[in-house]
């Protein structure tokens, strides 16, 4: 693609001179459009398609030159996954002892189709398994990002999309073709969403303070246990999912996933579904089997709560991290891996929040921060934790940084920590730190070698 026209039509796309998101890949709605259903309508979105296509790429492979062999094994191995995704969902969906139950809320058959950029209605619903995931395994990204969007949670979003495909397959004799598969498939990913939450009764919780530990003088921040990063390069693109709203930064940063988790389920439902996908008061009420005033009335709700915890500057944060965010991130790493307190205590704002979910620690203000990392950067500690290297990375569309530990009297580096900023100005605001466990998620690895 020529930079700065469309794909679609050959048009000049329109500048971005005092834009922020995104850029644009079409110049017009329809073009994206046009295109979405075009690669949707590819033989090779067939399961059988699909062999042809990776069997021609195997035929096609050459050893040489370096570069060129690279790209063809780099595109086999992207559909090989895909075949291998595929191929997954058909064998959970063929063995009816994994499938979860279908609720009525989740086959209720649809007045009409949803706005949302579609392949159109499905027409013969006797699927074979390989078919029916070939069909729903394209939709895969958005449903997680929906799910997530729903939960918080990486983890539990991968579970409860491979539920939304279980329940599709099930219910896929009373789907009527009125709707498409897409606003099915997120009908039933909602719904299972919901079931989800009712099941679990989660609710955000207060830190509370841990005897003998300095957490600053401020008011605990809230603590939501299940909260985890969200990968940016595992993000659906605006050509998978048109609909550019619904992959927005803003839906996405940690404090937005923090703060609507203090909604009720089906007001954050509502929201979702209205405030960030976009469906009409009438096509929000149809997918979760409520009246248009209802819907209304819980949108009125849930709108100013989610304000009420939601930072006050937000407005102002730009639309995507630029070169001083990206140096503050490199400043930041050398300083930990120099173990470099005094540098470190200089990129963190006055009123910093630290937390660690699941963990119970936090720490609020540059001091109390401070107090903390001094004993365990500190090689002359009894608590000295070890050497640091880091590797960048980006989640929830913020800088991230996967941090690895060697150990006192050991040789590799091991990961320990995912820590996602959020920068305001010319200092560090925020820092959330997860679990070493997803690190995978997010192409980083689990080790370093020591001499790296």
């Amino acid at each position: 693609m020529v930079d700065g026209v469309c794909p679609g039509c050959g048009k000049p796309l329109a500048g971005r001179t005092g834009r922020k998101g995104r850029s644009s890949v079409y110049c017009s709605a329809a073009c994206r459009q046009r295109a979405y259903r075009e690669r949707r309508a590819a033989p090779s979105d067939t399961a059988q398609g699909l062999i042809e296509e990776v069997g021609r790429q195997v035929r096609e492979l050459v050893p040489a030159p370096p570069a060129v062999f690279y790209s063809g094994v780099s595109e086999l191995a992207t559909s090989v996954g895909r075949l291998r995704r595929i191929a997954r969902t058909a064998r959970d969906t063929a063995d009816p002892g994994t499938a979860a139950p279908v609720t009525e809320e989740s086959v209720m058959d649809e007045p009409g189709a949803v706005d949302l950029v579609t392949t159109g209605p499905v027409t013969e619903v006797a699927l074979a398994e390989s078919d029916f995931a070939a069909l729903v395994e394209s939709y895969r990204r958005e449903l997680r990002v929906h799910c997530y969007r729903m939960s918080g949670s990486y983890d539990d979003a991968e579970d409860l999309v491979q539920e939304t495909f279980l329940r599709a397959w099930r219910a896929r004799d009373g789907f009527a073709g009125r709707a498409s598969v897409r606003t099915w498939l997120y009908r039933i990913a909602t719904n299972a969403c919901l079931d989800f939450q009712r099941r679990t009764a989660r609710r955000p919780q207060r830190y509370e303070p841990l005897p003998g530990m300095n957490h600053g003088g401020a008011e605990p921040p809230a603590r939501v246990t299940w909260l985890q990063p969200y990968p940016d390069d595992d993000l659906p693109s605006t050509e998978e999912q048109p609909d550019a709203l619904a992959v927005s930064r803003e839906t996405l940063e940690l404090v937005f996933l923090a703060a609507i988790q203090h909604l009720p389920p089906r007001q954050r439902a509502v929201l979702v579904l209205r405030d960030v996908l976009g469906l009409a008061a009438a096509e929000t009420a149809a997918a979760l089997d409520m009246t248009v005033a209802s819907v209304n009335s819980a949108l009125q709700r849930a709108r100013p709560t989610l304000r009420d915890h939601l930072p006050r500057r937000r407005a102002e944060w730009t639309a995507e991290a630029d070169v001083r965010e990206r140096e503050i991130l490199a400043r930041y790493m050398a300083a930990a891996e120099r173990l470099d307190l005094t540098e470190v205590a200089t990129l963190l704002s006055e009123d910093i929040t630290l937390t660690m979910p699941p963990n119970p620690f936090w720490f609020v203000g540059r001091e109390a921060l401070v107090e903390f990392l001094s004993v365990s950067l500190d090689p002359a500690s009894p608590m000295f934790l070890g050497h640091w290297r880091h590797l960048p990375a980006r989640a929830n569309g913020q800088l991230a940084a996967g941090g690895y530990v060697r150990r006192p009297g050991t040789t590799v580096y091991r990961a320990q920590v995912l820590d996602v900023l959020r920068v305001e100005g010319d200092r560090i605001v925020e820092i959330t730190s997860f679990e070493p466990h997803l690190f995978p998620a997010f192409g980083l690895p689990l080790r370093l070698p020591a001499d790296r």
